[in-house]
């Protein structure tokens, strides 16, 4: 861990100490449902008797992270929503999805793409705005982008007739394997990737799934499937 020397100056962690620590790190990170970040980890430990600062956990996080790319291993510590999850490479996606049985439960359309990328960039945005953009009704597709939990209803528009806000969720930083919005690829990167869909939908690699407040159902009108593009 990372400890002051008699100036003042933080000395980091002697390799020795931080692959002392790494396995309970690494266990808290196996258990947790969610990601953690390191103050957490770090007040788990020491409530378990293990001696170790916010610091120290970066450092056996690294550790194990060297641990595991040198034994060939299929997964990675990565920083995600805040935190830090153990996460499997994406080679190893279609093993995970296909044991799992998630294919067909993280597919989405590109036009649940469309909307997503809208809503992550201009976030909170609303509905109008949305379809003002795709040039088509959107009612159904965030309704099923709420279904996921991708995005949620973030407040309402001080403007004529209040119209509900949308932004995404910690789930969509999840999913897409992002640390927070920042990490967002530039607007225009993302536009040509959706440019370069020629299938009709999209997989995304499965993560654990939180809870989040669904809208009431008179808060979001269904337009017809057959206005989706």
């Amino acid at each position: 861990m990372s400890t002051e020397d008699e100036n003042g100056q933080a000395e980091t962690m002697d390799p020795g100490a931080a692959l002392e620590v790494a396995p309970s790190v690494e266990a808290a990170l196996l258990s947790a449902e969610k990601p953690l970040n390191e103050t957490k980890i770090a007040a788990a430990l020491e409530a378990a008797g293990v001696s170790c600062d916010a610091p120290g956990v970066l450092e056996a996080i690294d550790a194990l992270n060297e641990t595991y790319e040198q034994t060939g291993r299929s997964f990675r510590i990565e920083r995600v929503a805040g935190g830090h999850r153990v996460m499997t490479l994406p080679a190893f996606a279609p093993a995970v999805a296909a044991v799992k049985g998630m294919r067909a439960e993280t597919r989405l359309s590109r036009a649940a793409i469309e909307s997503l990328s809208i809503i992550a960039y201009r976030q909170p945005v609303a509905r109008a705005s949305i379809e003002s953009i795709r040039g088509v009704a959107s009612g159904e597709v965030l309704r099923g982008l709420l279904d996921r939990k991708l995005i949620t209803i973030t407040g309402r528009a001080e403007e004529l007739g209040r119209p509900l806000l949308y932004g995404t969720t910690t789930r969509f930083l999840e999913l897409f394997g992002l640390a927070s919005l920042t990490d967002l690829p530039p607007v225009g990167e993302t536009l040509s990737l959706i440019g370069a869909f020629n299938d009709s939908e999209v997989e995304a690699k499965p993560m654990a799934q939180e809870p989040l407040a669904q809208p009431e159902e008179n808060e979001l009108t269904t337009e017809s499937t057959d206005a989706q593009s």
